[in-house]
């Protein structure tokens, strides 16, 4: 495909065989792997009522999220010491090779952000569970 084509990406397109982090679900809407050549990876990051992610960063890639729905409690640091909430309206900036975790404090709603990364493949780095004290 042309890098001067315009893509639209329609939801039922969006490919969930992306790298992923245990209790999340990650879906590539800008990738390679759906013939889109791009500097940047671009997709939707869900995590459902009640759960959290493992505890992950994402190597040299820099993240871009902004929450569409819901609330998430951002976890960071060498061992877990930092939190902050963002809730749907917010911006979030994630930097490389920062270990972190999403947490979904609600039992009703997932939530849900729009992701931007700064490489055109994502890079996932699952850590082990006793990573943080």
């Amino acid at each position: 495909m042309s890098a001067t084509t315009i893509h639209i990406v329609s939801p039922a397109e969006f490919d969930p065989g992306t790298a992923q982090t245990p209790g999340s679900e990650r879906r590539a809407a800008i990738a390679p792997a759906l013939g889109i050549a791009s500097a940047n990876w671009g997709g939707l990051f869900e995590v459902a009522p009640g759960s959290r992610t493992g505890i992950h960063h994402h190597g040299e890639q820099e993240t871009i999220a902004y929450v569409l729905s819901g609330i998430c409690e951002i976890r960071w640091g060498t061992e877990g010491e930092s939190a902050a909430r963002a809730k749907a309206g917010d911006f979030i900036h994630v930097p490389a090779f920062l270990p972190h975790m999403e947490i979904n404090p609600s039992n009703r709603a997932p939530f849900r952000w729009v992701v931007v990364r700064s490489t055109a493949t994502p890079i996932v780095v699952n850590l082990p569970d006793d990573t943080w004290p």
